[in-house]
């Protein structure tokens, strides 16, 4: 697999994925052919996080191939990212909980020798270990096989899951706070409190094309139970106004400013920031941060051949900028934890996607694409 480091390459790969395979999406995206065949899902999801090419984008040009009824399973995929965030957004306490719990449990498991088997592939499970092996090697996984991994982690291995949403976010590409955070707490069953995702042999057989035999997994275990509950906190979305001579501040996951709502908005410099390890709390594998340096230094390109103001710097240097400055909206996680610990206060401007969008994410997904189609409607 090769994720090209620029928005000419998302758009390529766009391009090539609806035009050759979004056909077949819906019977054949369950399957995970190996790391060398992935064209049966348009791998997207690492330009989509880092907002090189957006959900919106994406979805029109889905539409103009086929109709909705057609599409509607690769458009509900697109936008569970969309929900998450918004979920994630009205519950910020879920992500703090999750860096606390972790703190302690790294403590504890420092020196576990399953743990560490775990993350270096060395379990007597033949398929998880390939799997570690393809999400170092490629910085990706397939969200079916992300299902397996983070079941057999929890339910056979009995690791806390805690763990494992930091190895992924850690090695994968596309990894972010709501979807990654959520997607584990949904498969040990306290997201959906009760329902848990158990691994089968027979299903990851099939849906590998039998490329793993005699898979030994505890395929009876209940859900973990979590005793805390988290109220919607009302959050107000709007957007600050934009003065006169005031820079912008774009962060990792809005590295296209020429497809924001913000586009024809004039700033007197614009600012990307990159958040190196040092201000981390969980520390990314050197391949995803040169991924992220070098998706930077293409939007930084970008805003140049537009004879846009533009400069990279470091988080840290935020507070050094002496002019007014307003952001584009870092979502909860650890971009917006450094602003707040820093005492940084930034005034945001948000996504008319995500403005829109947040407030069906009160509830489950099952209720948000419900709204789907209205959703379409409204930017389409």
């Amino acid at each position: 697999m090769n994720f090209g480091t620029s928005r000419a390459s998302a758009i390529e790969n766009l391009n090539k994925f609806v035009d050759q395979n979004l056909f077949e999406y819906s019977k054949l995206r369950n399957f995970d052919f190996g790391p060398e065949n992935k064209s049966n899902t348009s791998c997207l999801s690492p330009y989509i996080t880092h907002g090189v090419i957006n959900e919106l984008e994406v979805i029109k040009k889905s539409l103009s191939k086929f109709s909705f009824t057609k599409n509607e399973k690769f458009i509900q995929e697109i936008l569970w990212r969309t929900y998450w965030k918004g979920w994630l957004e009205l519950r910020p306490g879920v992500w703090i909980d999750y860096l606390n719990d972790l703190k302690k449990i790294r403590e504890e498991f420092k020196d576990n020798t399953d743990y560490k088997n775990a993350i270096e592939g060395n379990t007597s499970i033949e398929c998880f270990n390939e799997w570690v092996k393809e999400l170092k090697e490629n910085n990706y996984l397939h969200n079916h096989t992300r299902m397996w991994f983070a079941s057999i982690w929890v339910f056979t291995l009995d690791l806390p899951w805690q763990l494992g949403a930091e190895f992924f976010m850690k090695n994968l590409y596309d990894g972010d706070a709501a979807s990654n955070t959520l997607g584990w707490r949904w498969v040990t069953g306290i997201q959906t409190q009760g329902k848990n995702y158990l691994a089968s042999e027979w299903n990851i057989k099939k849906f590998t094309n039998n490329r793993f035999n005699k898979i030994k997994l505890n395929e009876n275990a209940p859900p973990k139970f979590s005793d805390k509950t988290y109220s919607i906190i009302k959050q107000d979305f709007s957007n600050s106004e934009i003065i006169e001579n005031q820079s912008l501040l774009i962060f990792e996951n809005n590295l296209s400013f020429e497809i924001t709502d913000f586009q024809n908005n004039k700033f007197k410099k614009i600012y990307i920031i990159s958040n190196n390890n040092e201000n981390r709390y969980i520390k990314l594998s050197e391949k995803v941060l040169k991924f992220k340096s070098l998706l930077i230094k293409d939007q930084e390109q970008r805003l140049k051949n537009k004879s846009i103001d533009c400069e990279i710097i470091d988080i840290g240097e935020i507070k050094n900028i002496s002019n007014k400055t307003i952001g584009l909206y870092p979502t909860v996680g650890e971009n917006l934890d450094y602003l707040n610990s820093n005492n940084l206060k930034i005034d945001f401007l948000y996504r008319r996607l995500d403005q829109y969008s947040w407030q069906y994410c009160n509830k489950g997904f099952f209720n948000f694409k419900n709204y789907i189609p209205k959703i379409i409607s409204t930017f389409n």
